[in-house]
This record gives C-alpha cells, structure tokens and sequence, in this order.
C-alpha cells in the first residue's frame, strides 16, 4: 500500500501511540523470533512492561491467527484481522468489551499496533501481487525480542536472588531458635535467650507471608546480629566445657567403641570379691589410699542437674509406666532409675560408676533419657560408662541429652 495511517479509527491518539507506530517502520530482524518464545519471554517479564496474565492470553490469541511460526524474516506480513467475535472464541467466550479493554492495553504499551482502514473494517485485499491488510500489526513482537528477552533475564535474576535470600533467613530462624533453647538450658540465668526465641518466632511468621526484597533484607539483618550474640555468648569460658556430642549422637558414639562395651556383662560376671576390677577402673587411687592408711576421700558430689525436673518429666515418658508412683521430686526419679537399670542390662557397678561421677539426680536423667532411645543404643551399660568417663573430668551435662529429646518430639 502507498501509505500507512497512524491514527486509529475514531479513537484518540496520543503520544505513546505515535511512538510504538514510529518504531514499527524499522527493519525486522533477519532471523525473525519464534512467536511462542517470544510469548514465553514476554510472560516472565510482564510486570515490567505493564502486562497482565488476561493480557497476555488475549495477545496468545492473536498471535495464533498468524500461521506462520517466525514473525519476520522473510515474512513482513504481520497484520492479522481477526473480526473480535473471531478473538473471543478462541479466548473460551471471554466477554467482547472484556477482549476490548485487555486489547488497549496492548495497544497502549505498543506490543500490538493498529492498522485501521478507513471504515475501521479489518480485512484484506489483493491487488495483483500486491497485498493489503487492516487489522492488528504483529511486528513490535519481532522489533522488541531482545528487549524482552533481556527483561525476562532481570526478572528471573532477581527471583533467584529473593528465593536464596528467602532460604538465608530460614536457615538463621531455625538456628537462632535452637540456639535460643540450647542456651537456656546452660545459662538460664540470661535473659537474652527469651528475646532470641521471640525474634526467631516473629520471623517465621513473617515468613507465611509474600515479603518484599528490602524487608527480608531488615529481617536478615536482625537475625544475623541476633546470631552473633548468641554464639558470643555460647563460646565464652563459662560454656567451654559443656559437650551435646552425646546427646545428638549416641548411636555413633556406641557404633564407634563396640569394642569396648560389647562386653559388659562379662566384665559384670568376672567381678572377683577382693575389688580387683574396680582398682583397675576409677576407683585406684582411693584404694591405695586405704592401702596406704590415709582416710579414704569420696569424689566431689555433683551439683544437681542443670534442667528443671519439670523439664526431664515433659521429654521423657517411657520410664512413667515402671514408676509405682507420679514423680515428684528427685529422689523419686532416682529410685525409678534403681528399677529400670537392671531391664536396660546396666550392671550394678556401671550404675554405680554413674552415681559416683555425675551425682544419683543427673545420673538418673541420663538412664531414663537412655531409655527414650533404647532400640538406638547397642550397649548401655558400656554406653553409660562412657558418659561417667567424661563426667569424672567435666565434660558432660545431661541438658543437651534432654534438648535433643525435645527436638525430636517437634519434628
């Protein structure tokens, strides 16, 4: 055709529309675009060009009434002229002034150009070789390619970065939680470790929601110095000595020295009456004390254990159905512990190692927190000779034995 219009039918013109009708008249590319990719490119950065999902759907429409694959290359002919009863079939029935308004939005944003004849009919006519059409300019898709595509890029860029910033704050949430419930139960004393359960708390439930960029960004900051504090306060002198190697890991620990323990009923049944075996333990030096005349000198007593009995009765169910009685106090936890030790095959000197070394309290928290895992543990009467070794110089505390039962009843 001699000439091109740029004004639509009875339609206000503006300069938005002026310029997407301008950039029509360059050359297409070459190559052409794949109609589909384009589509696919253009829905991942729709928000970036104004776009909503219903526009797109219109645009896939028109898109479809071009037969050819590749908008452009050796094809210019990319008007399409679909009547709008056409367009809405093939949108399901949408409503035609439902199709009209998502159509000015493309339109607007210049991804379609109108090109009205002068009736505002849309047809096509041949004159010769020559071919007239009047409908909905395809071509912007062609020209703007690569300006989608490099949007889609962006988009997708940015999504990558807000789901790893998203996971970041989800793994720091549940470290400052567990760290929180750790440390109160070694330094109850600080007030802190309550703030600390309170912000990881307040994270997860801000992360229920859809968060923007900047407010992951203030939570992650929050919990990071939160975090820091914690493991300050954690790695001081006071916390040093304290171990959960085997509260988290008794069945490795057992695993790894078989060959120490698996033998405990022997050691049990060849215990001569003259305490040879209890020389060759812990007890050595007190007997040659005696033998030496000095009054004999009982091991410090252990402080009581470092958790509320409460806490012990909360995470630990199993010896409830041994007991006679409800447990009270300590004592009465300590003589449950007298009745279950022989069902456990924990043989009396093992128990009494135990009562030795960790003091009759934690001694009976270790043996009904044993027994919460009793299928885990191969050995325990070698198992709980272990942990009196590590008593007997201050390496051991029953706490994380009982966080790491409570963990479990979360999960």
């Amino acid at each position: 055709m001699d000439y091109t219009p740029v004004t639509p039918f009875r339609r206000t013109i503006d300069a938005a529309i002026l310029k997407h009708q301008a950039a029509t008249q360059e050359d297409l590319p070459p190559t052409g675009a794949n109609k589909w990719e384009v589509l696919r490119e253009l829905a991942a950065a729709r928000d970036a060009f104004g776009l909503s999902d219903r526009d797109l759907t219109v645009l896939q429409a028109l898109v479809s009434f071009h037969q050819a694959t590749i908008l452009g290359g050796n094809d210019s002919e990319l008007i399409v002229h679909p009547s709008n009863k056409a367009i809405c079939e093939r949108l399901n029935g949408m409503p035609c002034s439902t199709m009209r308004r998502h159509l000015s939005n493309l339109v607007q944003t210049g991804f379609v150009v109108r090109r009205d004849s002068p009736n505002g009919k849309r047809y096509a006519r041949r004159y010769g070789d020559e071919k007239v059409a009047f409908g909905f300019d395809l071509s912007p898709l062609a020209l703007r390619f690569q300006e989608v595509c490099e949007a889609a890029e962006a988009v997708r860029a940015a999504e990558e970065r807000y789901k790893r910033l998203r996971a970041t704050v989800s793994l720091m949430r549940r470290d400052l939680a567990g760290l929180a419930e750790y440390g109160s139960s070694l330094r109850p004393d600080l007030g802190l470790w309550d703030q600390f359960s309170d912000l990881a708390v307040l994270a997860a439930r801000d992360l229920r929601r859809k968060l923007e960029m900047a407010d992951l960004k203030q939570i992650e900051k929050a919990l990071g110095a939160a975090l820091d504090q914690a493991r300050d306060l954690l790695g001081d002198g006071n916390t040093e000595n304290m171990s959960t190697n085997d509260a988290i890991s008794e069945q490795h620990h057992q695993n790894s020295n078989k060959d120490l323990y698996d033998f405990e009923p022997r050691l049990e049944k060849a215990r001569d009456p003259s305490n040879a075996l209890e020389r060759a333990n812990a007890g050595v030096r007190v007997d040659r004390r005696e033998d030496e005349g000095d009054p004999p000198q009982e091991p410090e007593n252990q402080l009581m254990p470092n958790i509320p009995l409460g806490l012990v009765l909360a995470s630990c169910q199993e010896f409830k159905s041994y007991a006679e009685q409800p447990v009270r106090h300590w004592h009465d936890l300590v003589r449950v512990a007298d009745i279950v030790r022989p069902m456990m095959g924990i043989s009396p000197s093992a128990w009494d190692e135990a009562k030795r070394y960790m003091g009759p309290e934690e001694a009976s928290v270790v043996v009904v927190a044993m027994l919460e895992r009793f299928g885990d543990i191969r050995s325990p009467g070698g198992y709980l000779r272990s942990l009196s070794t590590k008593a007997a110089i201050g390496e051991f505390s029953c706490g994380p034995m009982i966080m790491a039962l409570m963990r479990r009843d979360a999960a």
